[in-house]
């Protein structure tokens, strides 16, 4: 599904439908514990893409007005995260009493996870409204949210910080947006305090540093991670010897599970001469499938191939943080770890059935 023309996702022309099928079925079907899916045909490409790269399963940040339609497009394939809603122009509302109201409304749905995003630049959105502490992870409107989730029976899935190269560059005045190291404060106290489980996505926001990661996981039993936000894990979990990668993992079978980070638009699929940030991933159905595709590509490569050279996918952080030796279409390195087939399974599978998400998905195909 490529149409020949080199795109930010699909820098070297591979066709994804037939590298699904030389590469070969997974171990056991994926579990995808962190996308966003969104648009009723949108979801169609990606359902292609998904079952493709033998993904059978996800759970996704989707808008509650969107879940009806994404619904019938994937079916019991999908499993929703109760989320608030970001466009709602009340800020303060929608992320106060309308979200507790949504969350009620996930959870009827069938939700089992409430998602809070406190990026560092979360002090810019909430200043926007007067507020800079209104995304704070410990914020009064925030321990609301978690209340009446952890009432609900429900676990939490949360976004701590961003990657070095944003903290190098975005985020060099630590005096607003805080250091590194200081976004988990106020996250080992909530860890204490919420003992259901939690799911940290992007590796625990830290993927560059696993010995930090490795004290956080120690330090809190409750406590998950996911491979979610694919150009980050591509970049930063392909420098490390794969000995200590996969030691890690072995020491933390269980608690590490498989995300993606894929966000699927209906916006995706035409172009838009006023683009914004979705159109601008892609315009037409072709790029919108290597868009979704990609990702599948690159971390099942990633944790299953030998394979040592460039990503197919642009990375922007390198241009970012070297802007004299990169460009936009760079791409780095993608070091496959070829880890054993017992923690692909863990990783892909068995972490979240073992977390409750799913029931095991039985294979089609004997792998």
């Amino acid at each position: 599904m490529t149409t020949g023309t080199p795109h930010p996702a699909n820098l070297h022309g591979i066709d994804y439908i037939e590298s699904a099928r030389s590469f070969g079925p997974p171990p056991v079907p994926i579990i995808d514990v962190h996308t966003h899916i969104g648009g009723g045909q949108a979801s169609k490409i990606y359902k292609i893409a998904a079952e493709a790269w033998g993904v059978r399963h996800c759970c996704s940040m989707t808008q509650l007005e969107q879940v009806e339609a994404v619904s019938e497009v994937l079916g019991d394939r999908i499993q929703f995260i109760a989320i608030p809603s970001f466009s709602d122009p009340d800020r303060s509302a929608a992320h106060g009493s309308d979200f507790l109201d949504r969350i009620r409304s996930f959870h009827e749905l069938g939700s089992r996870i409430v998602k809070f995003w406190c990026a560092p630049r979360g002090v810019d959105y909430g200043d926007e409204v007067g507020n800079p502490d209104l995304l704070r992870l410990d914020s009064p409107i925030r321990r609301k949210a978690m209340d009446l989730g952890a009432s609900l029976g429900m676990m939490f899935m949360v976004h701590i910080a961003d990657p070095d190269t944003w903290f190098s560059t975005k985020y060099r005045d630590a005096d607003r947006y805080g250091s590194k190291a200081w976004q988990y404060e106020s996250f080992e106290r909530l860890l204490d305090t919420y003992p259901n489980p939690w799911i940290a996505a992007h590796f625990g926001g830290w993927p560059e540093n696993l010995d930090f990661l490795d004290g956080l996981l120690t330090r809190h039993p409750n406590l998950h991670l996911d491979t979610s936000a694919t150009k980050w894990m591509v970049r930063e979990l392909s420098r490390h010897d794969t000995g200590e990668f996969t030691g890690f993992l072995a020491k933390w079978s269980g608690r590490i599970l498989f995300g993606s980070d894929i966000v699927t638009s209906d916006a995706h699929l035409e172009i838009d001469p006023e683009l914004n940030e979705m159109t601008a991933k892609a315009s037409t159905t072709e790029e919108a499938f290597d868009l979704y595709a990609s990702r599948y590509w690159a971390l099942r490569h990633l944790f299953e191939s030998n394979y040592d050279g460039p990503s197919p996918i642009a990375d922007p952080d390198l241009a970012m943080v070297d802007p004299e030796a990169y460009g936009p279409l760079d791409s780095p390195t993608l070091h496959g770890h070829g880890l054993p087939v017992e923690l692909q399974r863990m990783i892909y599978h068995d972490a979240a059935v073992g977390l409750g998400l799913v029931e095991p998905i039985q294979s089609t195909i004997d792998a």
